[in-house]
């Protein structure tokens, strides 16, 4: 008898295509939506429902049952008020990353066992490895495309009975084979930058949680240049919206390097980009996949998602770790997350607590 897996539909070419090929290879295929957010967007779209059509239009040419789940709770609980907190302490947090250990390989595993899957699928650009008793995250082989550094606080438990289609499949062949079998999602637009916010102006969204508070744009001699607009809305490394164009002779080229949240001021330098540099940052809320590190190793990592991996020197005290760069690091950011990896496998990751210049 076949057995039975669940897929995490989302209504994008990524999953539709994961749900083509495990019912190709002989899996009975269920296809499951979730609604992570309850909201209409401001002309009146509510893009939730789109995704739903999209996801039936699929479902219905792969000849596969679906369904829809509601966790719009328990996002609110696990990934929302967390988001809203670090933007409170001044940090720039990644929602994506908490997404998917508290709903997808959460509540949304659960429901999907509950409903007697053998496993549990993904649209991920991601491998794994269940050899040996453990559950491993694999490096995809499109490291252009490459989503492990999302998934570098899901449990190895969580990792049990999951699959990933797409571990071994650019993305162009990916929507190559969507078109030759016709899926309506074929050419439908990656989904970019949080899944909640979506297309809208991000602070005028975030206002309607936060209330901001201007202040102080300073240089690092001290001279005001300026007044920003809240200290929630900037990020290290930011040039865009300073509205700082015709100070110092030179346009575009004032950029974010410190907050201050105390004083709530916006420190920026122009020109220099040595103040953004650093060499090492401390990491905390560590989580290891099928990986037992010693107190002392060498891997790499990345700090942010769009950035090759890093030669560093890991050294773990007490449930943190001091990471050393190989090379000083350009705007590494507190509340981001470092992710380390070896050659084939993503070893896990923790929070960027602090950034030592």
């Amino acid at each position: 008898m076949s057995k039975t897996v669940v897929v995490g539909m989302s209504g994008g070419v990524d999953s539709s295509v994961a749900a083509y090929l495990l019912k190709k290879q002989g899996f009975n295929v269920i296809g499951l939506f979730m609604k992570n957010w309850e909201e209409v967007s401001e002309d009146g779209v509510c893009s939730a429902e789109s995704d739903f059509a999209d996801v039936r239009r699929v479902c219905a040419a792969l000849d596969i049952p679906y369904y829809s789940v509601n966790f719009a709770a328990q996002y609110q609980e696990r990934v929302f008020s967390h988001f809203l907190e670090e933007y409170r302490a001044g940090r720039t947090p990644n929602p994506d990353v908490l997404c998917n250990r508290e709903i997808k390989f959460g509540p949304f595993r659960e429901y999907a066992l509950s409903m007697g899957a053998d496993f549990i699928a993904t649209g991920h650009y991601c491998g794994i490895d269940h050899s040996g008793g453990k559950h491993r995250l694999k490096k995809a082989a499109d490291c252009g495309k490459d989503q492990t550094y999302f998934l570098n606080q899901v449990r190895e438990k969580q990792l049990e009975n999951v699959l990933f289609p797409l571990a071994d499949i650019p993305k162009p062949e990916v929507r190559k084979i969507a078109e030759e079998i016709g899926l309506a999602t074929a050419k439908k637009k990656d989904s970019t930058g949080i899944c909640f916010i979506g297309e809208r102006n991000f602070r005028k969204f975030l206002q309607t949680y936060l209330p901001a508070q201007s202040g102080k744009i300073v240089t690092l001699d001290g001279e005001a240049v300026g007044e920003h607009v809240g200290l929630m809305y900037y990020t290290l490394g930011q040039r865009k919206g300073l509205d700082l164009g015709g100070k110092s002779g030179e346009e575009g080229r004032w950029f974010v390097v410190e907050k201050d949240l105390k004083n709530n001021i916006l420190y920026v330098s122009h020109g220099d980009e040595a103040p953004l540099y650093s060499k090492a940052c401390k990491v905390s809320g560590l989580n290891w996949i099928g990986f037992a590190p010693e107190k002392e190793f060498e891997c790499t990592a990345k700090f942010r998602y769009r950035q090759p991996e890093q030669k560093v020197k890991v050294k773990i005290d007490n449930g943190t770790a001091l990471v050393e760069f190989a090379e000083p690091q350009r705007a590494v950011t507190e509340g981001q997350y470092a992710v380390f990896y070896d050659e084939t496998y993503c070893l896990g990751g923790g929070v960027i607590e602090e950034v030592y210049k």
